[in-house]
């Protein structure tokens, strides 16, 4: 009767339902299609499972997920697959799944093919990483299966703390695709802890608050469990310490309960409003404490069910209070509140699902996480909160503050603005006396003087072209840094611009003693197309310095270049000397303005500190760069560099002379020279009488004019800003004069460095002069516009 009871057994084992599915089948839940066995003393084997007396104390799992709570018993799992393609087929690869990565022990068996069962794979966070066949953080098995055959499986479960079964088998492709989603779950929650751990940890290191410390630790410890039990602590940390994978969830559950009740107590004050509170955050505390040493020192399941009943003790009583907080009137406990609420829920629902009361779902498995990333995020809510109380304390004096520094602002811009205007007025309203004394001293070289007053004259003639180039620097400066500066483009000969440097430049450098030398590269071309004056203007100001602090030896100026791709010439400008040399100072304060390398009042080279800044702004103005390079001792060497165009033969070249032989004399030619100022309009005259010039004056625009209507004249010397009626309105009113078309106006400026010669050719002037007038270049631009033309028709209105 025994033998014929079990037979009987063995029959209705047989005849269990396997599980069937195809090729189509991408996942499938194995919870409801596995028989359970308990193991209550946790010695049976596999030969002892397998043996027809323990086949019928399999139970069949009636919840999708089996959730055991905190057992000590052993569960076996049982299941039967029976792979049924649509179509043929042979051996296929399956992908079995648990997912609950603290299980401590688990152990696959599969058929040996004779009848038995073999251990396939032992595993488990007991045991180091490298133990899984798989090297995920939850636990996959490969399994073979052959079409229309069925096959069972062993699963042994064995641990101190909860033990989940979610069941899944899975096809290779179709787990790879889930896989994305739990990665980004996983991501965007430990992504929220990092990011506010480091953003509290410098708010921390900016206020000092022990608020942000605590916090911050609470953090760490949080994320560092959330880690363990997600698996990827033993996965990417630890894989070679499983007794530290065990200790570390208890452990750091138990240190977050404690920063976590220190932060409260911080933040909310609960020592001031609540000492009951208080003094429950602070057994709390203790109980953290205990539960990190119990993780260490003992058993792992007894630290491990403490450390839970913590974790639902700590989340309700910090949550209290918040409340208590709240009802006593603290702003910020409001966000502290939400914040735990999130927390409270998530803990809650977590530690339900361990404790067997909820299944084992993906909502459940990672409402912990979501919960925790909820609450940090709002919690730094409530610590940003907590600053923004602090600020708006002193905003009032914060805006009062900033409102006078506006205001202070806005004067020192005022201040700025009159100071530039200020120099630009000084220095025209300069170049106006300068012009009547430096004309005066020209117009004595034309008298006989003896050696001495001889010499006083070349010296004061010294001495007020100093001063005009003083003059001068400081007008290029205000009109750069108030933008009034732009390059032109002109045709211009290179050599003609070099030459005039030389003669500029090599009797002061003779008259010290030095050797003045001009290196050219006479394969270049001549003609150019850019602004000559500026570069002229430029250079002039390197080889000013250069002569300056050259006490020996010489100066040189060396002109290299190369055609462009693109058709233009690019020019390399070497001004050098074997002068006093320097060391190059830090951060560019070499081309600072007013900087001087010895601002000593006891210095030897004096100066106003601008021409190198004037250099350097001016070379930038027109496209090119300037570099240095300098030996203390052994002169210095500054490099220009930039491009001009050549420029297109049939281009007309605009204000240009008509020069020539001349057909008249100046006792032929009537000069009007119209200008308000009567020292200028002396000298002007002396200058033109001495040339032999017939001269009329008109003192502003209006008179000129009438001059004009009365009688013809030659030529027209017109002074740019005059009252009643300034040049350039003069200009145009006499070139609509019958017979004044052709007439010779030439303009006499004192800005140099302006637009006043664009505005005076679209004024119709014929062309200009600037302040201080030269006796020489006077005489020049006379002989060409007068002396060179044939006389005119009588320009009269009558």
């Amino acid at each position: 009767m025994r033998i014929l009871l079990l037979l009987f057994l063995c029959l209705v084992a047989t005849l269990s339902r396997a599980v069937t599915f195809d090729e189509q089948t991408r996942s499938l839940p194995l919870g409801l299609h596995m028989d359970v066995f308990e193991d209550v003393r946790g010695d049976a084997r596999i030969d002892d499972i397998i043996s027809p007396a323990l086949q019928t104390s399999f139970r069949r799992s009636d919840k999708p997920v089996l959730n055991a709570g905190y057992s000590r018993s052993v569960f076996w799992l049982r299941v039967d697959l029976e792979y049924r393609p649509l179509e043929r087929g042979g051996l296929q690869n399956w992908l079995l799944e648990l997912a609950y990565p603290p299980l401590d022990h688990l152990d696959l068996y599969l058929p040996d093919g004779q009848g038995d069962y073999r251990l396939a794979q032992r595993t488990g966070d007991a045991l180091p990483f490298s133990s899984r066949q798989i090297k995920q953080n939850s636990y996959l098995f490969n399994v073979d299966l052959q079409p229309n055959q069925k096959k069972r499986l062993y699963l042994r479960l064995q641990s101190e703390g909860s033990i989940q079964a979610p069941l899944t088998l899975w096809s290779p492709q179709a787990y790879l695709e889930e896989q994305p989603e739990r990665i980004y779950v996983l991501g965007i929650i430990y992504g929220v802890l990092l990011v506010m751990l480091v953003y509290n940890l410098f708010i921390y290191l900016s206020v000092r608050d022990t608020s942000y410390l605590y916090y911050i630790l609470y953090i760490g410890s949080f994320g560092l469990y959330q880690i363990s039990v997600n698996g990827a602590g033993i996965q990417y940390f630890w894989p070679d310490h499983p007794w530290w994978a065990n200790a570390a969830t208890p452990f750091l559950i138990g240190s977050a309960a404690l920063f976590g009740c220190q932060f409260a107590r911080s933040f909310l004050h609960t020592a001031d409003h609540s000492p009951w509170m208080d003094r429950t955050l602070l057994v709390l505390m203790a109980v953290g404490a205990l539960t990190m040493v119990l993780a260490l020192t003992a058993s792992y399941g007894v630290a491990l069910r403490l450390a839970t009943s913590l974790a639902l003790i700590f989340t309700v009583a910090i949550f209290s209070a918040g409340v208590l907080a709240w009802l006593r009137g603290m702003r910020v406990a409001r966000y502290f509140i939400i914040a735990w609420t999130a927390f409270l829920l998530g803990g809650a629902v977590n530690t339900l699902m361990v404790l067997g009361y909820l299944p084992n779902i993906f909502l459940t498995m990672y409402a912990s996480q979501i919960g925790s990333a909820l609450e940090v995020g709002l919690l730094s809510l409530a610590l940003a909160d907590r600053i923004n109380a602090m600020k708006e304390e002193r905003a009032r004096i914060l805006q009062d503050a900033s409102r006078k520094l506006e205001a202070l602002n806005q004067e020192l811009a005022n201040s700025n603005r009159l100071k530039d205007e200020f120099l630009a007025t000084v220095t025209h309203e300069l170049r106006t006396p300068m012009n009547g004394v430096i004309g005066s001293l020209e117009l004595m070289q034309t008298l006989s003087l003896d050696d001495e007053l001889e010499q006083y004259q070349r010296t004061a003639s010294g001495s007020a072209r100093d001063m005009m180039r003083l003059v001068n620097d400081i007008l290029a400066m205000t009109e750069l840094q108030a933008g009034k500066l732009y390059p032109r483009r002109e045709p211009f000969s290179l050599r003609g611009m070099l030459d005039s440097l030389r003669a500029q430049f090599e009797p002061r450098a003779t008259e010290k003693g030095l050797a003045f030398e001009l290196s050219f590269d006479h394969k270049l071309p001549d003609t150019l197309e850019g602004d000559s004056g500026k570069l002229a203007q430029a250079l002039g100001y390197l080889l000013d310095n250069a002569i300056k602090f050259t006490p020996r030896g010489r100066v040189g100026l060396s002109v290299s270049g190369q055609e462009t791709e693109a058709g233009g010439l690019a020019l390399s400008i070497q001004v050098s000397d074997t002068g006093i040399g320097f060391v190059t100072p830090p951060d560019g304060l070499l081309y600072r303005r007013f900087y001087q390398l010895d601002g000593s009042m006891t210095r030897e080279y004096g100066g106003l500190g601008i021409g190198l800044a004037l250099s350097q702004q001016l070379v930038a103005l027109l496209g090119g760069a300037l570099s240095h390079q300098s030996r203390p001792g052994h002169g210095s060497t500054f490099t220009l560099d930039l491009a001009f165009s050549l420029p297109v033969q049939a281009r007309a070249v605009p204000m240009r002379r008509p020069g020539g032989q001349p057909v008249r004399r100046p006792d032929q030619c009537t000069v009007l020279v119209v200008e308000d100022n009567a020292i200028n309009q002396l000298v002007t005259r002396g200058m033109l009488l001495k040339l032999g010039y017939r001269v009329v004056t008109a003192d502003n625009g209006a008179e000129a004019l009438e001059q004009i209507r009365r009688e013809p004249v030659d030529a027209v010397l017109l002074d740019c800003q005059m009252p009643v009626m300034d040049g350039f309105a003069t200009c145009r009113a006499l070139r609509a004069m019958p017979g004044c078309a052709e007439l010779p106006v030439l303009a006499i400026t004192a800005h140099s460095h302006s637009g006043d010669r664009e505005r005076c050719l679209a004024a119709g002037m014929s062309d200009y002069l600037a302040k201080p007038v030269k006796f020489e270049e006077l005489r020049s631009l006379l002989h060409d516009w007068l002396l060179c033309r044939p006389v005119a028709a009588v320009r009269s209105l009558s």
